[in-house]
């Protein structure tokens, strides 16, 4: 069977540096904007060859329109994110996909943070949109589009909020970051990260401990690098 997919695009610049968004970046939730994502849960990071490797567990929920009741019952579903940050070539690309309702929407979403030469951080996000729902799959495609532009606008807007409020005095305020980063940089952005993903509150579940899933983070990623590379034009 083939399923066909629709795509989407689209860019949002963010006047903090690279640093900031990706330090931001784990303590995006709760906001006021995503109020639809209902528990994150990090259940593996290391740093290996330079690079942070995380993986997370979301669980999300969202509205649906009446046609699509009949498919589809407003629960809860699970998000698996998988991201790399790399230091030197101060890049984090995040690659996310549904665990649930595959055959009714199947959502393959990658986002890049990337450093521009004017010190702001341009995010790229892509979308692939499929269904194997007959008679239906055009239309579930369609609202999946339409879906992924609204998240979008949310989630920026929400983004920025954590921003503000983690980095209130540095907006359009860049500091230059030297051109070389060595291997410490990721093992000094991870301690970054869990110490701010540990200080965070609200109604999310956070993991307390990395220590168990190392192996298993690592051979997914290998499998699904080719994929991403395939899909992206993004070289691993």
């Amino acid at each position: 069977m083939v399923v066909a997919a629709s795509t989407c695009r689209t860019e949002t610049v963010f006047d903090y540096s690279w640093m900031n968004v990706v330090v931001a970046y784990w303590n995006r939730y709760p906001n006021p904007s995503s109020t639809h994502v209902l528990t994150e849960d990090t259940i593996q990071r290391e740093v290996r060859d330079g690079k942070l490797y995380s993986r997370r567990l979301l669980s999300k929920t969202n509205p649906v329109p009446k046609w699509g009741a009949r498919f589809y019952n407003n629960v809860p579903v699970k998000i698996v994110e998988d991201s790399v940050l790399d230091p030197v070539k101060k890049t984090f690309t995040t690659f996310t996909r549904n665990l649930g309702m595959k055959k009714i929407m199947k959502v393959d979403e990658i986002v890049v943070y990337s450093e521009q030469k004017d010190g702001k951080t341009l995010a790229v996000r892509r979308a692939y949109i499929s269904s194997q729902v007959f008679g239906f799959s055009r239309a579930i495609r369609a609202f999946g589009i339409e879906r992924f532009k609204s998240n979008g606008n949310k989630a920026s807007n929400g983004f920025n909020h954590v921003l503000r409020r983690m980095f209130p005095h540095s907006q359009l305020v860049i500091h230059p970051q030297p051109s070389i980063a060595t291997a410490s940089s990721a093992s000094e952005l991870a301690v970054a990260t869990v110490a701010t993903t540990s200080s965070s509150s609200g109604n999310h579940n956070k993991s307390e401990t990395f220590k168990s899933a190392a192996k298993v983070g690592y051979e997914f990623f290998k499998c699904h690098a080719s994929k991403i590379a395939q899909l992206f034009s993004v070289r691993n």
